[in-house]
């Protein structure tokens, strides 16, 4: 598979945030569709719209504005996804057949940092397909 067969298509990201001891901080799930690869400057996902709720006399779901998220441009957290439906309310995902599950962890470099100075974060692409219950 090469970076330019993902543009236009569909993903579930699943991210593991990893405090400097190996613990995990939290996980987070978006989904969306990949705008932009570079392999130089990574890939441009545009989440899905996140139903918002309206005013009492607007009947309609209105959608929250969409933003951009950007991923590392390696393929190696890349697997075909399961047919399915995939929901989870707490991240506001639901997505029905997704093109590829997408999977890292982010790795905190330093705990000392002071505030107003840089976070340092690394990307480590998970090796092994997500598993689906």
């Amino acid at each position: 598979m090469k970076i330019e067969d993902v543009l236009n298509k569909t993903c579930l990201i699943g991210l593991s945030y990893i405090n400097t001891n190996g613990d995990l901080l939290k996980q987070a799930q978006y989904a969306g569709t990949v705008i932009t690869v570079d392999k130089e400057e990574g890939m441009t996902i545009k989440l899905m719209a996140i139903p918002t709720d309206g005013k009492a006399e607007d009947k309609k779901s209105k959608k929250a504005e969409t933003p951009n998220f950007h991923i590392p441009a390696s393929l190696d957290a890349w697997f075909i996804a399961p047919k399915g439906h995939y929901k989870n309310a707490e991240h506001h995902i639901d997505i029905v057949d997704p093109d590829y599950f997408v999977t890292w962890d982010v790795v905190k470099k330093k705990d000392d940092t002071e505030e107003g100075q840089q976070e340092w974060w690394e990307w480590h692409p998970q090796s092994q397909a997500p598993r689906v219950n």
